[in-house]
């Protein structure tokens, strides 16, 4: 799940490099944090939190269907 995470991120950024995902499993929950250059911030959370709602969103399909939840935390 981080590399569906860090392919949509890196598809969204001016620097891609700066991309960085991390997955911490917590009980049966996968915590997902999101790290991107700090110019790249306003891309990924977008108007309103519309563009990370929608990559939750994504996220939180793919779990479900692996009987998994996620969470995604954007870090700065």
């Amino acid at each position: 799940m981080k590399e569906l995470v860090e392919t949509i991120a890196k598809a969204l950024v001016d620097d891609p490099s700066q991309v960085r995902a991390t997955e911490e499993l917590e009980e049966e929950t996968s915590v997902i944090k999101l790290t991107v250059a700090k110019e790249d911030m306003g891309r990924i959370i977008g108007k309103e939190g519309r563009t990370a709602k929608a990559i939750r969103t994504l996220l939180n399909a793919v779990s479900t269907k692996d009987n998994k939840k996620a969470i995604l935390k954007i870090v700065e």
